[in-house]
């Protein structure tokens, strides 16, 4: 029987390092892990390196924090609004750097992670400027593919130090299921060298054992579990809540007013720490 990885959130947020590279689940304002990136900001973690293909609100509130030193994604958007707010402020005056990438490579990044090996061959992006940022910064490079000579683009395997996931049910050992679109979750939980899932619900591994065709994580890829109920607010849970578009709304506005931190204090970090 595996030792049980079911511990407090103070105790998980110590895997978490300054100058960790780091993901996250879900997408925009859908499934982010808000209970976990709270505690990350309270606790003061800072110097993280973020990788997603497309973030949203949990990224804005980490740059807003100032959690973060540099960013690489697809895009970072707060749908209906526009570009992620704090993100783009932040890269336009430079307080981070943001290395741009496309959906199609990160997820072939993703995949080379979880499938062990070094990298991950993509057609379809030789010719865009992105091609020679990426190879100055490490993480693409064109090759001649060995059989006809083609040239293709190598992606490097995306390997995060850690990646937070919230899931719906986690047993106290980490095997896990999510509902509704997973995204490249299952991907980063297979990738990343650590693990900590945060879980609307702890529930019996019998109740699991019933279901292991739908398993999104395994024992054998998590180190840490941590009990969230409402720990998505205000981005979505599918099946469970709606997004909060009235408190994103809020925290839109405060960015564009300067006062981020006021929000994230007063209705962020106050709802669970």
């Amino acid at each position: 029987m595996p030792s049980s990885k079911l511990v407090r959130l103070d105790e998980a947020l110590e895997l978490v390092e300054d100058g960790m590279s780091i993901t996250i689940s879900g997408i925009t304002f859908s499934r982010n892990p808000m209970t976990f990136i709270a505690g990350l900001i309270k606790t003061g973690k800072k110097d993280l390196y973020f990788i997603d293909r497309e973030p949203g609100f949990g990224l804005d509130i980490l740059v807003a924090s100032g959690a973060v030193r540099g960013v690489r994604a697809a895009m970072a958007t707060f749908e209906l609004y526009g570009l992620a707010p704090s993100v783009r402020s932040a890269v336009e005056h430079g307080r981070i750097e943001f290395l741009e990438d496309t959906c199609g490579a990160i997820i072939a990044g993703w995949k080379a992670g979880a499938y062990g090996i070094p990298f991950m061959p993509v057609r379809g992006v030789l010719g865009s400027d992105l091609v020679k940022l990426h190879e100055e910064a490490g993480t693409w490079k064109v090759i001649k593919d060995p059989f006809d000579g083609e040239e293709v683009l190598a992606v490097r395997s995306v390997e995060p130090d850690v990646a937070v996931v919230h899931v719906h049910y986690s047993d106290e050992y980490g095997n896990a299921m999510i509902e509704g679109p997973r995204y490249e979750d299952e991907l980063k939980v297979r990738s990343s060298k650590k693990v900590i899932l945060t879980a609307e619900k702890i529930v019996h591994s019998d109740y699991l054992r019933m279901v292991p065709h739908v398993l999104s994580a395994s024992t054998l890829h998590v180190d840490a579990v941590v009990y969230a109920h409402m720990g998505a607010w205000p981005t979505a849970m599918y099946g469970l809540y709606q997004a909060d578009y009235d408190s994103i709304g809020e925290y839109y506005n405060s960015v564009k007013k300067g006062k981020a931190m006021e929000w994230i204090e007063s209705r962020l970090l106050k709802r669970w720490l």
